[in-house]
């Protein structure tokens, strides 16, 4: 799903069905709503009623008599003030009014959204652009704030005054001058509409181009480390340096296309003007109408015009706006592959026995497990091994539900677990990653992770259990210390037995362990190893390996192999049967000969 994809529907059509899924989230405040109405109409009223004040003042002051130029001229301007005032003082509390309608409509929307995503499969994930993706929810959010402030308090007022003027001009003033206002504005609304829709395709392209320049900027930022190992500055900054060029001249050509719109409003502007006061200018010459007269039609083609001005500007927006609101709607719209049933168990497991029973699995057209069945004993530790591209990694997501098996099932406690909740399904289950990506907090924070409530002295036993304790005291701030983003300021080994910690703390009867000390030195991996076996003391162990040397002591080890399992049995009597264990064996014995070697050299 591309982060743009948006930007291509039919570029004349508002999506005008938004606001139907908006308004649940703005009905909160029902009474605030009404208020803030309100508070718009006698805003507007008052508005209105300012040229006719302004009428009767001029023609009092056109008037000779002394005691009309010393007493009503006086009411009439504090009468004005009073009701500039009123006007200005209504519309603060209506926005104040409708300002907490909309926040909480804002928050309400952006935590939807983010607890979608994180139930959202992992397929989407791994499609997704993060860069682009923030991009859709910000806009998206500050959509909405826009649409209200304008929908509710330019467009909807404009309209309204548009139609109180014209019926004023039409009743005391007569058809034509009705006739003049009503020609002016339908033709500057449609002139701004057009223009709009010829421009929105430089503010698409623009925006297009923003969204790929934020996620190419994010992706190489997020994989400096790469960036730095194959010296490709130069190549990610041109990258990013093309993506600004398209911006910038999408930028170009919606500013010239702006000149355009904005030259065709100021004429419509100075024709219906000129032709209202000619008429009325007429009409006082011919002494049809009064001085007082002449000003107020001035003054409300000059209010009318005023807020019309930023016409093109509120619909283009308001169009921008309900596209990006639509845009994180449909991010909304996704459904999960994987969901739980409605009679789905909330009890998560506590014994923690595994079966995997005839289990077959393709992702798209390929085919992944082919009737896999082994069980993980509660209190065992069984291992998965296999060559590349065997499925192991294939089994932890199956167990926790990322994917749903194809057929066959996989059951703890004896409870298939398309029968559980994910919630009380993954709260069984602690996993020590592969790669363990840490969040940018304190080592502490970090192992808290696994169990949110934990007190400090859980926290320090599950340290010790993974034989962390040391290392945080020798270091100046202990737990405290800040791991970096992603952790990059520790060693793969520490990284581990952080996640070790996190896992520990969690108190799942489960510890899966998803090839822990691959990427370790023979050295790390002795470390991580004894913090293992201390960890997964009293738990059902699954260990999806890639060393053999770390699984020797399995109770059961299961050999995958093209997706199918072709040996099972303890370490010696794989060894035994000279099969695909025991030459996957003698390889990495051979590789850890040299690696020792190796190590002995560099010391």
């Amino acid at each position: 799903m591309r982060p743009s994809a948006y930007f291509e529907g039919p570029v004349g059509k508002l999506n005008w069905h938004v606001l139907r899924l908006l308004w649940p989230y703005l009905i909160e405040f029902k009474g605030r709503v009404l208020l803030a109405m309100m508070c718009l109409i006698i805003a507007k009223i008052a508005s209105v009623g300012l040229p006719f004040i302004l009428k009767n003042l001029v023609d009092t002051l056109d008037n000779s008599s002394v005691v009309q130029g010393l007493a009503v001229p006086l009411g009439l301007v504090v009468a004005y003030g009073v009701v500039r005032f009123l006007n200005v003082i209504i519309g603060e509390v209506r926005d104040t009014l409708f300002g907490r309608v909309t926040e909480r409509a804002i928050r309400r929307l952006g935590l939807a959204v983010f607890e979608h995503l994180h139930r959202l499969d992992l397929d989407f994930h791994l499609d997704r652009r993060t860069g682009g993706l923030s991009r859709d929810i910000e806009r998206g959010t500050s959509g909405v704030s826009f649409l209200m402030r304008f929908m509710v308090f330019n467009i909807v007022p404009t309209l309204l005054e548009i139609t109180l003027v014209i019926g004023i001009f039409f009743f005391n003033y007569g058809i034509s001058f009705a006739m003049i206002t009503l020609v002016s504005v339908i033709a500057y609304i449609g002139y701004s509409i057009r223009a709009t829709e010829w421009r929105t395709g430089y503010v698409r392209d623009a925006a297009k181009a923003d969204s790929l320049a934020n996620t190419r900027a994010i992706d190489s930022l997020l994989n400096y480390e790469t960036v730095k190992y194959f010296n490709n500055e130069e190549y990610e900054s041109k990258r990013y340096d093309n993506a600004l060029a398209q911006w910038e001249v999408a930028k170009r050509k919606n500013r010239l296309s702006l000149l355009a719109l904005n030259g065709g409003q100021a004429l419509i502007i100075a024709i219906a003007m000129t032709a209202m006061m000619a008429l009325a200018a007429h009409q006082v010459v011919h002494e049809e109408m009064t001085i007082g007269d002449f000003v107020l039609i001035n003054a409300f083609m000059m209010q009318l015009f005023i807020p019309l001005n930023f016409l093109g500007f509120v619909y283009r927006e308001i169009r921008g706006a309900l596209a990006n609101i639509e845009r994180m709607f449909d991010i909304m719209a996704n459904v999960p592959k994987v969901e739980d049933q409605d009679s789905a168990s909330s009890l998560s497991p506590a014994i923690g026995a595994i079966q995997f029973n005839d289990v077959s699995f393709q992702y798209g057209d390929r085919s992944i497990l082919k009737k896999v069945s082994f069980d993980v004993p509660a209190g065992k530790k069984i291992a998965v091994v296999g060559d590349s591209g065997a499925g192991k990694s294939t089994i932890i997501k199956l167990l926790f539900r990322f994917y749903d098996v194809n057929s066959g099932a996989i059951t703890i406690d004896g409870v298939d677990i398309r029968h559980l909740t994910q919630l009380a399904l993954r709260k069984a289950i602690a996993v020590v990653p592969q790669d363990t990506v840490l969040f940018n907090d304190s080592i502490y924070e970090n192992i808290r992770y696994g169990r949110p409530d934990a007190t400090e002295a859980e926290i320090k036993q599950a340290t010790q259990l993974a034989h962390l304790s040391d290392f945080i005291d020798s270091l100046p701030d202990k737990g405290d210390t800040k791991v970096g983003e992603r952790g990059l300021k520790l060693s793969g080994g520490e990284k581990q037995r952080v996640a070790i910690a996190r896992a520990v703390l969690k108190g799942a009867p489960i510890l899966v362990f998803d090839e822990a000390t691959s990427s370790l030195d023979s050295r790390s991996e002795q470390a991580i190893l004894s913090a293992l076996r201390d960890a997964a003391k009293g738990h059902t162990s699954l260990v999806v390996a890639h060393r053999l040397s770390t699984i020797i002591d399995a109770d059961q080890i299961v050999v995958l192999s093209k997706g199918c399992i072709v040996e099972h049995g303890t370490h010696s009597s794989l060894l035994a049967q000279q099969g695909l264990y025991a030459r996957l064996w003698h390889i990495q014995h051979e590789q850890d000969d040299e690696n020792v070697g190796d190590e002995a050299l560099t010391d």
